[in-house]
């Protein structure tokens, strides 16, 4: 079977003008997007994602606010920090770059972040609202992983969607995400994580197959069926080279549709962060009656 390519780049880039005309409408009417990012220690991976949040924002003209703190920062400064960005009217999104350093309890510091300004979705009050099919921000990788099968076409509903992670990043809010009534969703879903017994019978019974789990390689060609579509979220160093959970050349040739890495949802993350960042702006200027 001949496969295509999901191209992420290109779907990122999509979004990317949609989200051009209404932030220069922001602009115009004074008040500029902004978005906060808080980074803590020097974690290769994250200054990488960080820079590339910061390009997009200068891309679109969204002010970015980068806060860097050594690896020993105490809770304390963090919550602080974010008390004040919370009360602060140029910050629309504010954004905690994880992993944190073992020592603090990321609850401590996501929670606080005010619901109307977490752009990356992940404080309980949203979660909450996107359980109940009413949500006010959805989580930007499992956002980007849903954007990319409506734009591609990819029919999802009464499908069999087979998940490879139950991260409250990743897995869990994609699974709310795809069972909802709500276009590109209606779909039977299945999770599976570590404790998974004989995790092929359930991946080759997957019509859209999601692997977001963190482990380089995890499914092979012979864990799939034929035709299905195969959404690669990891991204994983191996040497060299940048590498999904997903065993690309024995994978592909048995998929109809599969995201590289990378390539794939990588920019996707970016580019629903920077959608986020926007809504988060026009409801701060909205609730001001300034339209």
């Amino acid at each position: 079977m001949s496969f295509q390519i999901i191209d992420g780049k290109a779907v990122a880039a999509e979004i990317y003008e949609e989200l051009r005309p209404r932030v220069l409408r922001l602009i115009t009417s004074g008040c500029q997007p902004g978005l906060a990012v808080v980074l803590v220690g020097n974690n290769p991976a994250s200054q990488v994602y960080v820079r590339n949040k910061e390009k997009a924002c200068e891309k679109l003209g969204i002010r970015s606010f980068r806060y860097h703190f050594p690896e020993t920062t105490e809770v304390a400064k963090l919550v602080e920090l974010i008390d004040s960005l919370n009360a602060n009217p140029e910050v629309h999104g504010i954004l905690v770059q994880l992993p944190l350093p073992p020592h603090v309890e990321e609850r401590e510091v996501l929670y606080r972040i005010a619901p109307e300004k977490d752009v990356d979705g992940f404080h309980p009050c949203n979660l909450g609202r996107l359980m109940i099919g009413d949500p006010l921000f959805l989580p930007c990788t499992p956002w980007g992983v849903q954007e990319l099968l409506v734009r591609y076409g990819i029919e999802v509903e009464g499908k069999h969607v087979v998940i490879v992670g139950r991260s409250n990043i990743v897995g869990k809010p994609l699974a709310m995400m795809l069972v909802q009534k709500a276009k590109g969703a209606n779909a039977t879903v299945t999770v599976c994580h570590t404790r998974t017994i004989d995790l092929s019978e359930h991946t080759k019974r997957a019509d859209i197959l999601v692997v977001a789990c963190g482990s380089p390689g995890a499914v092979t060609g012979d864990m799939v069926k034929e035709g299905v579509v195969v959404i690669d979220v990891g991204i994983n160093r191996v040497g060299e080279k940048l590498v999904g959970d997903v065993d690309f050349e024995s994978v592909a040739p048995k998929a109809s549709y599969i995201t590289p890495v990378p390539g794939g949802v990588g920019p996707m993350t970016v580019a629903m962060l920077m959608a986020n960042t926007v809504k988060a702006a026009e409801r701060f200027f909205e609730a001001r009656g300034r339209w």
